[in-house]
């Protein structure tokens, strides 16, 4: 899933790798971003333990699985095997689309989140589903129907139009080139701690956090991005 990210965001960490040898890995080419707000910045809508597992133990793990395909990856080009390249390929996919995934769900909340967007996102929001409405209820239903997956509102750059993805994994299922704006983490860890199985209380408590400043901020950079066609 391809995404533009602002180059000097500190909460983005990717070492520089020019000066090393062509094939060699990076040393940590991933990190975990801080946060920029506390485990318990939304209590009690979402709780600070369900936070705090879902970032230093299930995010961090994906940042460790790039990490480590990475690594495999140029382990395989430097000894030349390349038997278990299609199984490489697929855990390098899995695990950095869901640290991308996830750092961006953390930026897309906020404790002073909720409500609806303004300006330009609610204009298009309107034009594309025909009302902020019609909007939350697609994404509500794709989420209801997800299983280990994501909802995702993105932009789609050859048909200029914002568009809903259900995304399988953290990777499958979406268009090519289509940057995601808006994320939201239907895998059972980002709720079940605290919600059990009741995926509409966690929707429900989603909306009351969303950070729609984040979401126009992102709008305004993925709209400027083309893709040559």
């Amino acid at each position: 899933m391809a995404m533009t990210i602002p180059a000097k965001d500190p909460r983005w960490s990717m070492s520089s790798t020019e000066e090393r040898p062509t094939g060699a890995a990076p040393r940590a080419l991933y990190s975990l971003p801080p946060l920029g707000y506390s485990y318990d910045a939304f209590e009690p809508v979402l709780s600070s333990e369900i936070v705090e597992l879902h970032y230093t133990a299930h995010h961090a793990a994906f940042v460790k699985g790039a990490n480590k395909a990475v690594a495999d990856l140029a382990e395989a080009r430097s000894t030349g095997r390349y038997d278990a390249i299609a199984h490489l390929e697929r855990n390098l996919a899995f695990h950095f689309s869901g640290h991308v995934m996830h750092s961006l769900l953390w930026r897309n909340l906020s404790p002073n989140g909720g409500g609806a967007p303004d300006a330009y996102l609610a204009e298009e929001i309107d034009r594309h589903f025909g009302s902020f409405r019609a909007f939350k209820a697609q994404l509500n239903a794709v989420c209801m129907a997800q299983g280990s997956g994501w909802g995702v509102l993105s932009w789609d750059p050859l048909g200029r139009r914002l568009v809903i993805e259900q995304v399988y994994d953290h990777q499958s299922n979406v268009g090519r080139c289509s940057p995601p704006i808006l994320v939201i983490d239907m895998w059972e860890h980002a709720y079940y701690l605290q919600f059990r199985n009741h995926k509409e209380d966690w929707l429900r408590a989603y909306w009351q956090l969303i950070d729609w400043q984040d979401a126009e901020h992102r709008f305004a950079a993925v709209r400027q991005a083309g893709i040559g066609l």
